[in-house]
């Protein structure tokens, strides 16, 4: 697809006014990420519980929070439930993500990602808690 197109198509699926793309195009950091990573669509976010103590949602090991390379949760391989204090731990990764993504570096091979969400645990005074571990898989 020739950049044309494809700038016409992210108008069209972003709702933007000609004038919202004019601001838009004007950072080269978000021009990049639309022009040069075709990695964000053939690429998830995965962040697979490794470790849960007294978790409220009940969230337990192996469970997955499943995003498309854009960061956006894909409900039909998500939990039923979702804890709001979980998936708020997950920002700081899927950005590095992004990063890494804009600068043709590979997701998974800088360090590995572990999160835990912001519950401290029973021991600490919260209620429970749980740690994941947050990777990129490749679609094929």
């Amino acid at each position: 697809m020739n950049k044309d197109d494809l700038w016409k198509r992210f108008q069209q699926h972003m709702g933007y006014t000609d004038a919202e793309m004019a601001v838009f195009r004007s950072d080269p950091v978000k021009v990049k990420m639309v022009t040069e990573s075709p990695e964000f669509v053939k690429s998830r976010i995965v962040a697979e519980v490794i470790e849960s103590q007294g978790c409220h949602a009940r969230h337990t090991v192996g469970q997955k929070f499943v995003m498309d390379g854009n960061g956006q949760l894909i409900a039909r391989e998500c939990p039923e439930k979702m804890c709001i204090f979980a998936l708020a731990a997950l920002e700081s990764p899927v950005n590095q993500i992004y990063e890494r993504f804009i600068a043709h570096s590979d997701p998974n091979n800088e360090r590995t990602m572990v999160v835990q969400c912001s519950d401290v645990g029973l021991d600490k005074g919260g209620w429970g808690k749980i740690l994941m571990k947050v990777s990129v898989e490749r679609m094929t």
